[in-house]
Order: C-alpha cells, then sequence, then structure tokens
C-alpha cells in the first residue's frame, strides 16, 4: 500500500522530461522578447514621412516646427529635465539586476521614461518638459523595476528643488534607497510674454481648459470609455477605436482609443492595468513596423521632450521615445486613420490660429475709438475709389436665410435713425429681451473693414436647460452704406461666453437693405453659427442658435418698426433730403 502510494506521488521520467521541456521554453521565449524589446523597427517598403491617402508628405518638417508653436500657454516657465543615466541600482530581479525606468513629476504633470532591461548602471539621454506658473519648483524622480505581472518596484527616488532660472548642468543626485544615484540636468528657462510654445504632456487637455476658462462646460452625456478608464474632459469622445496589444515584455492585449486629442491605449492582462494616453500634438512620427517578424504592427514616435504617458514606452538612439502596438485585425486600415487623426489635429490648429487672429483683429478694430464723438455712423466717402480689399467681417458661407421682406425704410433712413451713436433703438430692443448691463460703444472707422465697427456688451437671458440663467455677450457690429446710398450692409458678430462650448463657437448674423421704392426697401436677414474649433452637439448648438436668433429678429424689427414711427423727421439727419416729411408705410402685422 505504501509503496503505491509512493509510486503515485513521484512523477514518472516521462513527466520531469516534459516539465523541463515546458519551463526551457518558457525561460527561451522570456528572454527572446525580453531583450528584442529595444531592437531597431523595421520600416517594410514604407516611408513614414508619406501620407497614407496620397504620395505627400505627412509631416513637412518645416511645417510641424510652425505647428508646435501653435499650443499656447500662460506658463512663464518651462523646466527641462534631462535624464541622463543611473548607477549602482538595487537588483530586484532573481539574477541580480534590474529593468528600470523613470518616473518625473514637476506638479501635477508626470511623465514615464523608457525601461531599460537587465541593468543597474542604465543609460538613457531623455529629456522632458514641464510648464510651471513660478519658481522655486520641486522635481521627483522616482526609479522603479518593471514587473510583467505584478506592481513595480521602487528602486528609489530623489527631490530637487529648482530655485532660479539657469542650468545646472549633470550632477549625480543619491537616492533614498541604500544604493543608487541618478544623473539629471536640469534647465528652467523663462518664456517671454505671452510667448507661443509647444507644451508637452498633456497638451491638448491643457490648452483646452485654458480656453474654457470662460464659463462652464455641461454636457449630458454619460461618460464613455475616455472618462470612465482615462479621466480625460467630458466634452471628448471616441471616434474609432481598434483591438491591439501593447509591446512591453509580451504582448499587453487591449483596445486603442482616437479621439480628436489623443490616442489611448487600455489592457488588463493577468490583473495588470496598462494605461496610455498620448496627445496627438506630442506625436512626431506614426510608421509601420513589424513585430516578431510575421506580426504586422504600428510604432508611434512622440516628439524630443515630450516623455511617455502611463507606461514606460520604449526607446530610440536619437532621445525620443516610442509606444508600438500589435496584433491588428487590419494594420494598414488603422495605420491609415491614426495618420489621418494626426493630420486633422494640425490642421485644426491652423485654423484655430486662424480664428484667434481674426478674433483678435476684430476686437482691436471694435475697440478703437473715432476721434470727435460723432453723432451718427458715416458712410465712407467713396468706396469704390478706394482699390485695398478689405477683409470679410462674417464667414458667409455659415449663413442662412431666415427673413426677407419688404421693409418700410431706406437704407439710409435705417442707418441715421437705428444705428446711430445717439440713437436710442438699441437700448429699447435689447430692453425688450430683458438684457442688462448693456454697455454700447461708440461708431468708428477701422483700416480692416470697409465702413464703420463698433462693440457692445450686454448679459441676455439663456432660453436653453443646457445653459445657466443668463450668459455675458460681446457682439461686435460693422455696418457700410453704398456710395449712392442704395444699399445697406449690417453684420453682427455675437460671442457668448458662459454658455457649454462658448468659446467654441460664434453667431453670425447679415442684415442687407436694398432700395425698392422711394420709402421702402428689402431687408434680407441670413444668420448661421461658425465653430472655431470642433465640439460636440455640433448640430444641436446650430440649431438652437438659430431658432434663437429668430426670435430675436422679431424683436428687433418690431421695435425697429415702432422707433421708425416715432422718428419720421429723423431721417433728414445730416443730410438735406425731400424725403424728410413723407410718411412712413403702415407697419407690417405679420413680421415673421
Amino acid at each position: 500500500m505504501v509503496q503505491s502510494a509512493v509510486e503515485f506521488l513521484v512523477p514518472s521520467t516521462w513527466e520531469i522530461e516534459v516539465a523541463v521541456a515546458a519551463s526551457a521554453f518558457l525561460i527561451a521565449s522570456y528572454w527572446l522578447f525580453a531583450y528584442r524589446v529595444d531592437g531597431d523597427d523595421d520600416d517594410v517598403g514604407f516611408d513614414p514621412s508619406r501620407n497614407p491617402d496620397s504620395g505627400d508628405a505627412m509631416f513637412d518638417k518645416d511645417k510641424i516646427g510652425q505647428l508646435r508653436g501653435d499650443t499656447q500657454t500662460n506658463a512663464p516657465y518651462i523646466i527641462k529635465v534631462e535624464l541622463l543615466a543611473a548607477k549602482n541600482l538595487i537588483g530586484a530581479n532573481l539574477n541580480g539586476t534590474s529593468d528600470p525606468y523613470a518616473i518625473v513629476n514637476c506638479g501635477s504633470e508626470k511623465r514615464f521614461s523608457s525601461m531599460v532591461p537587465g541593468s543597474r548602471n542604465p543609460m538613457w539621454g531623455e529629456e522632458f518638459n514641464f510648464p510651471t506658473d513660478e519658481l522655486p519648483v520641486k522635481i521627483n524622480v522616482t526609479i522603479h523595476d518593471w514587473d510583467i505581472i505584478w506592481k513595480s518596484t521602487v528602486l528609489g527616488s530623489v527631490t530637487i528643488s529648482v530655485e532660479r532660472e539657469g542650468q545646472t548642468g549633470p550632477v549625480w543626485h543619491s537616492l533614498d534607497s541604500p544604493s543608487g544615484q541618478v544623473c539629471l540636468n536640469i534647465n528652467a528657462v523663462k518664456l517671454p510674454v505671452n510667448a507661443s510654445r509647444a507644451i508637452t504632456g498633456y497638451a491638448g487637455a491643457r490648452r483646452r481648459v485654458t480656453l474654457d476658462q470662460q464659463g462652464p462646460t455641461i454636457v449630458h452625456l454619460k461618460p464613455g470609455p475616455l472618462q470612465t478608464i482615462f479621466d480625460l474632459l467630458p466634452d471628448e469622445v471616441v471616434e474609432h477605436s481598434y483591438s491591439a496589444a501593447l509591446e512591453r515584455s509580451f504582448l499587453y492585449h487591449g483596445r486603442i482609443y482616437v479621439s480628436a486629442w489623443h490616442i489611448c491605449f487600455h489592457s488588463n492582462v493577468f490583473s495588470k492595468q496598462m494605461k496610455v494616453v498620448v496627445p496627438l500634438g506630442d506625436i512626431d512620427e506614426i510608421r509601420r513596423s513589424q513585430h516578431a517578424v510575421i506580426n504586422p504592427a504600428i510604432t508611434i514616435i512622440l516628439r524630443m521632450g515630450a516623455g511617455g504617458h502611463g507606461v514606460p514606452p520604449l526607446g530610440t538612439p536619437d532621445g525620443r521615445v516610442r509606444y508600438k502596438f500589435a496584433s491588428f485585425w487590419n494594420r494598414n486600415h488603422t495605420l491609415k486613420a491614426l495618420q489621418r487623426r494626426v493630420n486633422n489635429y494640425h490642421a485644426m490648429l491652423e485654423v484655430e490660429k486662424k480664428e484667434r487672429a481674426e478674433s483678435a483683429l476684430r476686437a482691436h478694430s471694435s475697440s478703437k475709438r473715432g476721434g470727435g464723438g460723432k453723432a451718427q455712423v458715416k458712410a465712407p466717402v467713396d468706396i469704390a475709389a478706394v482699390p485695398v480689399k478689405s477683409q470679410a467681417f462674417i464667414k458667409e458661407e455659415v449663413l442662412v436665410a431666415i427673413y426677407n421682406d419688404v421693409f418700410p425704410s431706406t437704407p439710409e433712413q435705417f442707418q441715421n435713425v437705428l444705428l446711430a451713436d445717439d440713437s436710442t433703438y438699441t437700448n429699447e430692443y435689447r430692453s425688450a429681451r430683458k438684457d442688462k448691463n448693456l454697455n454700447i460703444e461708440p461708431w468708428h472707422t477701422a483700416e480692416e473693414y470697409d465702413g464703420q465697427v463698433r462693440e457692445i456688451k450686454f448679459r441676455s437671458i439663456c432660453n436653453s436647460p443646457m445653459c445657466p440663467p443668463d450668459t455675458a455677450v460681446t457682439e461686435w457690429q460693422h455696418v457700410v452704406l453704398s456710395p449712392d446710398k442704395k444699399m445697406l450692409v449690417f453684420e453682427t458678430v455675437q460671442q457668448p461666453h458662459d454658455v457649454p462650448f462658448g468659446s467654441y463657437f460664434e453667431v453670425h448674423c447679415r442684415w442687407r437693405l436694398e432700395v425698392k421704392e422711394e420709402t421702402s426697401s428689402v431687408l434680407d436677414v441670413r444668420v448661421g453659427v461658425h465653430f472655431k474649433k470642433w465640439c460636440l452637439m455640433q448640430s444641436k448648438i446650430k440649431s438652437g442658435a438659430i431658432d434663437e436668433y429668430k426670435k430675436e429678429v422679431e424683436v428687433m424689427l418690431e421695435v425697429a418698426l415702432s422707433h421708425l414711427k416715432s422718428h419720421p423727421s429723423s431721417s433728414s439727419r445730416g443730410d438735406t433730403d425731400n424725403n424728410s416729411n413723407s410718411s412712413l408705410p403702415p407697419i407690417p402685422e405679420n413680421i415673421s
């Protein structure tokens, strides 16, 4: 009986051979993958600078530098931390080595260095850029040992205080552990006032938060994976998602999520969470590569100074870091989609840059005061004689017609009675709409536009359930009367401040009056919403703004007709007109 039990418990020779062979296979596989991590990518017949849809270059190097300067920051300092090397680190592995990587913290910003396998004396040569508002600031560098399954082990950390501008040069800092030092080169650079710099890290999110400080962003949507997994802003939604695997010591299978500002990856293998959040502004190249020779892959290379986000990236000889993804259902389709998304992001930055310039120009023109305190709007003496082409005040391509009918006023009368500086018409119709805190600047000429411009500010009631009770609004107005006084164009641009996504769009409107008879004109009103950048619910915002402006036009016309009837003699102001005492046509009952 005892002998049978012993024979049952002791493994046979065949079982021992199978166990040894399986163990040897697992060790060899791990060794192979561990030492292939930092291998070079093979660009299999594919130029990473080419656009997937055409033969044009995906990223023109000169244009990249220009676009990188588009990101705005109010931070007066950039802290450049260069992680050079470490030595005498603790051996966390069974063979006495470690797989070290560093996490560099500056304020709320965090960057990951690449992982160096099997070394206690790693060499990195990687740079991390951090924006900061003031000095002194503390830099914390923590060295971890990468583990395939378990939580990473801390090998030591050090905190350095940056007190003033300047460069420290390479300095060895001792870690708060039994052994180990890290070599850092820190440079604090003060930026010029209102300078534009490309900020590394979560540049897109940081920039959008700055632009959105004008008012609250209320989004009545169920949080998606970008919010629940990566804790991104509520207005960021998944545009595309792909099944993929992140290459580390082995492939961590998960999913890639692509939004307007980020490429994100999430994996949960053996209960080890892997989260990567790459801002599109940090991407330098997206290239085709291979994993294990037969597995098509995609490599995302980040620009110098960006650092890794969420998971230690792979290193490159030139100091940039990269993430490699494999195991796609259709690698080429995913590659083209990612490259297209990055191209669209840079195109969006270019559009935003142009919009900021136009808004600044419009605000600057509207803030200039005309000399002499003129009591009425004066048309240019001879517009046709001026060969210079003026800039467009509004975006005509977004306008849709909302009103077209006969109006009992000439263009000149409309200008002199309703739009003059001493006219009470604007106050009357704003009061009829129950708007408050009205502030009207005087009309003045602007070099950039024909005619004259002015700026008005007020607080308007919001009727949408997504909006606060009222919102601050800035409206820029532009008026021009033709030399023969037979046509008048009155244009407005409204910028709401406290509504959701208020900084993302403007409401553009154009009133055009053309003489029909001696005392009447044809009035055409068009309105539209111009989106300065992409946002959620564009169609809802557009339809809501147009419907609201239709109601506003009804009030404006009703008050205008009443004001014209009460000021019939004002049509001759500033001009000897024989029709100054002519009676107005009857007020139409239906103005819509």
